[in-house]
């Protein structure tokens, strides 16, 4: 029993030092997302961020969690029933001075790291005032088909976000079929 006291305390007292505000690793569903929002918003509070920031983190934290519940290549339940996919996935929220770090991990199909590479990277070397562009055209067009939404997200997270997007791909053992997505943004 002390060995888990003596962990569960190292945990909390590592979570402090990395000035983590928010981390959840498991499951996320449309009303897991909705409960974790209230959280979030809290937390932020509490931690005492300014309201425009705190806007740009809970927008940024909605879209890292719709990306899980929607293409989590790992699924709990597949979402054509009504209460929808319960997927897997991680996301974070800390602070590192004055900035915010916002990171979301979650295993991808193998066959959608190119498509993701194409959304991402353009977005790593555009302006604010090409990105805001980039929003407003994406607004007035079609959804794509594969899309579950109107394609938003990474533009929503690179306008708010002070740096360009990170994104690494890394394979995972005994699962040649899906890679491991993980993102950064930094607000």
């Amino acid at each position: 029993m002390s060995d888990f006291i003596d962990q569960d305390g190292a945990f909390f007292e590592l979570a402090q030092r990395r000035n983590l505000i928010f981390y959840h690793k498991g499951y996320f569903s449309h009303n897991i997302v909705a409960a974790m929002s209230e959280v979030v918003k809290l937390q932020l509070e509490v931690a005492g961020v300014s309201t425009p920031t705190r806007r740009k983190l809970f927008s940024s934290f909605i879209e890292l969690s719709q990306n899980i519940v929607h293409y989590s290549a790992d699924s709990l339940v597949d979402g054509l029933d009504k209460g929808g996919a319960v997927r897997e996935g991680a996301v974070c929220i800390s602070t590192e001075g004055e900035r915010h770090l916002m990171m979301c991990a979650n295993p991808v199909a193998a066959g959608a790291v190119d498509d993701l590479r194409e959304k991402l990277e353009p977005l790593r070397n555009m302006t604010l005032e090409e990105i805001k562009a980039a929003y407003k055209t994406s607004l007035r067009a079609e959804t794509p088909p594969e899309s579950k939404g109107a394609g938003l997200g990474f533009l929503t997270m690179a306008r708010d976000a002070s740096a360009p997007l990170e994104f690494a791909f890394h394979p995972r053992a005994g699962d040649p079929g899906t890679v491991l997505f993980c993102l950064k943004t930094i607000i």
